[in-house]
């Protein structure tokens, strides 16, 4: 569940993240990707843990709130299951089409970045 969590906090920081205050972006930058613990952060900062704990609830909430108004992370993953749905089936289907093939493995890289 804890993997879930930071995964689905990561992700949606990286859609909403410029919709968030500075203070907002770091810690929870700090927290989630770099795992810093709160005590590591609120010494950083010279801030009590609790105030960091506090902060990364607050955004954490925030950015739920941003994702059920806006559903952009919702429409990436469908898009995305659409895509690789397409995807496969061009490859089953022609598997022979050479320009085909080049053309999704040029869509794969432009993933990978």
């Amino acid at each position: 569940m804890a993997i879930e969590k930071t995964n689905r906090i990561n992700a949606l920081f990286e859609f909403y993240e410029p919709l968030l205050t500075e203070k907002q972006m770091t810690y929870i930058a700090l927290y989630y990707r770099d795992d810093f613990s709160l005590g590591e952060i609120a010494e950083n900062y010279d801030v009590s843990r609790q105030a960091v704990y506090d902060n990364i609830r607050r955004t954490e909430k925030i950015l739920e709130e941003y994702e059920k108004k806006l559903h952009l992370y919702q429409n990436f993953l469908q898009q995305s299951e659409k895509t690789d749905e397409i995807l496969e089936y061009v490859q089953t289907t022609y598997p022979d089409d050479q320009k085909l093939l080049d053309m999704i493995s040029s869509l794969e890289n432009l993933e990978e970045i």
